[in-house]
């Protein structure tokens, strides 16, 4: 299972909690909560993530529950943590997948990479779309997206495309924040991610790349 205080999901961030478990049977008790909790969001909504439908669902008491997570807003907090810890992780992976492969398309691979992702992680799009987030998960939102953003600007410098320097970041950043809000669209009209408005993303995310590649072009070796 890995360490449960990055679950559900995975990656190497570790979710905000009260308080750290330190034993090994703490650690298990916290990672069944978080697949509990992960569990009702899915099945049942953000705001059924209470600490008593959690800790009943998770068979575990409240006190023990209070303990990481006392209230909505820390399980809402530890499950986007994870999710972001999730796809972060994914985008390590691309970056390396992108120096052994040389991508004719990074824009296709990586929103056909990421719309398989999103089709699977039922728990991050009912946090995706909802409106109950918290002011830290908004900010860690954000911080997310810049790392993100930094995942694509590696690719960029992998692939041997484009010069290393503040325009390529703020592009970067820019295309992450695009591509979000059209992925968001194309799910929220398809569970399995609305292939027309993908392909619109794509389209449009090519042009832009083309763009950027021509502002921030490579250095001369």
């Amino acid at each position: 299972m890995g360490d449960p205080a990055a679950q559900p999901g995975g990656g190497s961030r570790r979710v905000p909690l009260r308080r750290t478990p330190q034993q090994a049977r703490s650690k298990a008790r916290l990672a069944r909560v978080l697949q509990a909790a992960e569990r009702v969001l899915v099945g049942e909504g953000v705001q059924a993530l209470t600490t008593t439908r959690i800790a009943a669902e998770a068979q575990v008491s409240v006190g023990s529950l209070y303990q990481y997570l006392p209230d909505r807003d820390a399980i809402i907090d530890a499950l986007a943590a994870g999710y972001f810890a999730r796809l972060e992780a994914a985008m390590d992976d691309l970056v390396r997948v992108a120096a052994a492969e040389r991508w004719e398309d990074p824009v296709g691979v990586l929103i056909d990479a990421y719309a398989a992702i999103y089709r699977t992680e039922h728990g991050f799009r009912a946090l995706w779309f909802g409106s109950t987030l918290t002011e830290r998960t908004r900010a860690a939102d954000r911080e997310h997206k810049r790392r993100m953003a930094d995942g694509i600007r590696r690719i960029l410098l992998t692939l041997g495309v484009a010069r290393d320097d503040e325009v390529l970041a703020r592009a970067c950043h820019a295309a992450v924040l695009a591509a979000d809000a059209l992925s968001q669209e194309a799910f929220r009209r398809d569970p399995e991610g609305d292939p027309g408005l993908l392909d619109e993303a794509k389209l449009m995310l090519r042009g832009y790349l083309t763009g950027v590649t021509a502002r921030c072009p490579r250095l001369p070796s």
